[in-house]
């Protein structure tokens, strides 16, 4: 797999996030998307630890990008993206966040009851048993086990989408657990918000007001802590804006509208 793609030729004052962690290329379709109008750099992540993602991230902005750059991230990459910013803010001119998870740990337990509460019974013990093999060191195809797992979430996490295909290239179980526990873990501690005065650059999330991930969650918490903070909030819209039949072209008219400003 490349490091990373690009749409459109040089300079590339935009790059575009992955979420997952371990979820390359899903975020290809908003690239694609834009292309006609913007030259964007979608990089890969394949580093198995949060600081690594993080040095990895900085490194291909510094080497690939005009800088200061502006980041669009979703989910796993919208927090990833928040991070870079914090430790690097020299290279960021402003982050557009997309279905961000949640800064709070109350927030994240009501994230993982709303999803369970939408799933069926048959998904729901699905579910449960992929977590046991996936919780197994002997269990073999984690990669393959982690994409079901994936493929019944999207039906929780979805209002009414325009397809199922959400454009991953390869899942990569083993980056994520890794990853995602570090992560959990900055959450947890605080460590997460305590980043937030370092961001210079200003901020926006968008956010669906059906995705699990709790609005209140990233709204809360980081107006309290950056200097410039916007929140939106899409209607009939779940975690992936761009694959709504509802939200898709409001989701596009609010993205080219905060990178030409």
């Amino acid at each position: 797999m490349d490091k990373q793609r690009k749409y459109g030729t040089s300079p590339f004052k935009i790059a575009i996030i992955h979420g997952g962690p371990g979820a390359p290329g899903e975020v290809g379709p908003i690239a694609k998307e834009l292309s006609d109008e913007f030259s964007i750099l979608e990089p890969f992540q394949f580093s198995d630890s949060l600081n690594g993602q993080v040095k990895e991230l900085a490194s291909i902005l510094s080497e690939q990008c005009e800088l200061p750059v502006t980041l669009i991230g979703h989910s796993w990459g919208a927090m990833l993206s928040y991070i870079t910013a914090a430790r690097y803010p020299n290279l960021i001119k402003k982050i557009i966040l997309i279905g961000c998870p949640p800064f709070g740990e109350k927030y994240a337990v009501a994230m993982m009851e709303t999803r369970i509460s939408r799933l069926s019974k048959e998904d729901s013990e699905e579910m449960r048993s992929l977590a046991g093999f996936l919780g197994r060191k002997s269990s073999m195809n984690k990669n393959e086990l982690f994409a079901r797992m994936g493929q019944i979430m999207a039906k929780a996490d979805s209002f009414d989408p325009l397809t199922t295909n959400n454009g991953i290239i390869e899942y990569q179980f083993e980056i994520f657990e890794r990853v995602w526990n570090e992560a959990k873990e900055l959450r947890k501690g605080g460590e997460l918000l305590s980043m937030g005065p370092k961001i210079e650059c200003p901020v926006v999330a968008i956010h669906g007001d059906y995705d699990p991930h709790p609005a209140d969650g990233v709204k809360i918490p980081l107006a309290k802590v950056l200097k410039d903070f916007r929140f939106i909030l899409l209607e009939k819209c779940g975690h992936t804006p761009w694959l709504e039949k509802a939200a898709k072209d409001r989701f596009y008219a609010i993205l080219r509208k905060e990178l030409i400003n």
